[in-house]
């Protein structure tokens, strides 16, 4: 009774250290990250979907002048399930990376009592002491193995950094690339206001048009190509186009969030380097 009451009492109490040794920067950027990511693949796969019914039915109607869009379209679907995976497991690994590196550096400035694992890791990442007595390794053979194996792996800040800078940049562009749909949905839907209220603008209603081929979307001998005047009104009215340009700027939205979720994760991580490095240095530990 007396061995249980004191291994509950240890269990709360490395409960207690791990808690006040938390990452919360990486625990919101991680929480953003998957947040932002589930945001941009499911609206943007929907959103995807919506452009090519919209294409199919109303702007032309050949299949060979949208048949490589819908190939396009099916490959940017694949990239996103592909997208959805790296990032949910990227984004584990850095919060993970998160925890060590932020144990080892509040080990260092002795804001917290380690437990086991953070010693076994804090020595893997700062290059500590390795000396231990017989006794001290037959207690805490097991926990301290496993984290020292995981710290052999994780406890290299360095490389997260440069990884999580390349691919902040990569999704930079993503970012960029996300608002180009949300222009060209904009553009459509102001067109269809003026077409609404005609007193707002000098222009004839038959002029005022939704060309698909002056986007790159169609080729220029695609027929239509083009959709003017009440049939613009009309496809703008229809809930898939309304649904369609919602969807791409909840991508958009998402895209947004997952970059500042990358960019909170490189200062944290750069920031904890900097830390280990420079300590590391003229301190043995």
């Amino acid at each position: 009774m007396i061995r249980k009451g004191n291994s509950s009492h240890g269990l709360l109490e490395c409960c207690a250290r791990c808690l006040v040794g938390a990452p919360f920067a990486s625990l919101v950027a991680t929480g953003l990250c998957f947040f932002g990511v589930a945001l941009f693949c499911g609206c943007g796969h929907e959103a995807l979907t919506g452009t090519e019914k919209l294409i199919e039915t109303y702007f032309s109607k050949n299949y060979q002048d949208y048949e490589y869009l819908i190939n396009v379209i099916h490959a940017f679907q694949y990239v996103i399930y592909g997208t959805a995976s790296f990032f949910f497991l990227y984004g584990a690994l850095l919060l993970a990376e998160g925890f060590y590196t932020t144990g080892a550096v509040r080990q260092i400035f002795g804001d917290y009592k380690t437990t086991i694992c953070g010693k076994g890791l804090s020595a893997t990442v700062t290059g500590g002491q390795k000396g231990r007595g017989s006794r001290g390794q037959h207690q805490a053979h097991s926990l301290e193995r496993v984290c020292h194996c995981l710290g052999k792996w994780l406890g290299h800040p360095d490389k997260f950094v440069g990884i999580t800078y390349a691919l902040t940049v990569v999704w930079l562009l993503v970012f960029a690339c996300s608002a180009v749909p949300v222009y060209i949905y904009f553009n459509t839907w102001t067109t269809c206001q003026s077409i609404a209220f005609p007193s707002k603008t000098s222009a004839s209603i038959g002029s005022l048009c939704a060309d698909a081929r002056m986007y790159g979307v169609l080729p220029w001998n695609a027929f239509p190509g083009k959709v003017c005047g009440s049939n613009l009104l009309s496809i703008c009215k229809t809930a898939e186009f309304q649904m369609t340009f919602h969807l791409f700027i909840a991508a958009f939205v998402g895209a947004a969030a997952t970059l500042i979720s990358l960019l909170t994760f490189m200062i944290a991580a750069t920031y904890n380097f900097a830390v280990l490095k420079l300590m590391g240095r003229g301190t043995k530990f």
